[in-house]
């Protein structure tokens, strides 16, 4: 099992810095930001932009996965999220993980746009088939329903290792082109008011992963579960975070991810679990 964990970005640089370096120390496998204009949890809260963030966490680590979870279709065209995406691969060393979804109503609505469900699952399939071309090929042509390119150079793309996608979907339809070209299946695990429920739900996921991923032909697929989805804050003690970690391994998934604790608000908790936690289920990564 690897283990990440979310940093959100409301935070100064000078106070999240040294999160982003215990994150490492810690030994987490790898470390996220949301990727939002403004976050609901947080609406009255300040917020920087996900991209800089990572890229100044890269320049003071040295092993763990960096990423977005996730990013969206909602105010970026997969050519400039390609650039943004290269970049960072550059200024890590090849650790960044683009973490991709559909995309909720929020910022959408912000930026004047209202789509249906179906609107934004469609674009999402568009953007990341269109998205996995600009990262294999180079002069890229396409013209579809919501997004064009012409003769797209892509270098230095296509010349280096390829940045692996995670897209993360409950959805059949998201599901489904997971397990066709992702690298790695992100689930928020969906609905339940008990821990139960939630985790009777998550298997369900699971399952429809699985049967897509060999429909695909394919295996071997990351598997990653976000932990504080659920009903229950996965840090609340280490017996917690052990449990829910242990029944998603049972499940299949290869990856769980937590938030780090927050002194009130979404994900309130304590530093301290957070550090045992470390201590006593963690081990540091290879790169």
């Amino acid at each position: 099992m690897r283990h990440g964990i979310v940093l959100l970005t409301d935070l100064p640089w000078r106070e999240a810095r040294p999160r982003w370096e215990a994150a490492e120390a810690l030994g987490f496998d790898h470390a996220w930001t949301y990727d939002h204009l403004i976050w609901s949890g947080l609406p009255e809260s300040p917020w920087t932009g996900a991209f800089p963030t990572l890229a100044a966490a890269a320049a003071v680590t040295e092993r763990i996965g960096l990423g977005t979870f996730v990013a969206s279709p909602n105010y970026r065209h997969p050519y400039v999220l390609l650039r943004d995406a290269v970049g960072l691969a550059d200024i890590s060393g090849d650790r960044f993980l683009l973490g991709l979804g559909t995309g909720g109503d929020g910022d959408a609505q912000r930026l004047g746009l209202d789509l249906t469900l179906k609107e934004r699952v469609d674009r999402f399939h568009e953007y990341v088939g269109l998205l996995d071309r600009l990262l294999r090929e180079d002069h890229v042509d396409h013209a579809g329903r919501w997004y064009a390119v012409r003769a797209a150079r892509t270098l230095p793309g296509p010349a280096r290792s390829r940045v692996p996608l995670w897209l993360a979907g409950n959805g059949p339809r998201a599901v489904r082109l997971a397990a066709t070209v992702g690298d790695a299946w992100i689930t928020y695990g969906g609905v339940g008011s008990t821990l139960a429920e939630w985790f009777a739900h998550v298997g369900e996921l699971a399952q429809r992963f699985a049967q897509a991923e060999a429909a695909a032909g394919r295996q071997g697929v990351r598997r990653v579960l976000s932990l504080d989805s659920s009903p229950q804050f996965s840090l609340a003690s280490v017996e917690v975070y052990a449990e829910m970690a242990g029944r998603a391994a049972e499940l299949g998934f290869t990856d769980v991810v937590a938030h780090w604790p927050r002194p009130d608000g979404p994900y309130a908790g304590s530093a301290a679990v957070l550090e045992a936690v470390a201590s006593d289920i963690l081990s540091p990564a290879a790169p």
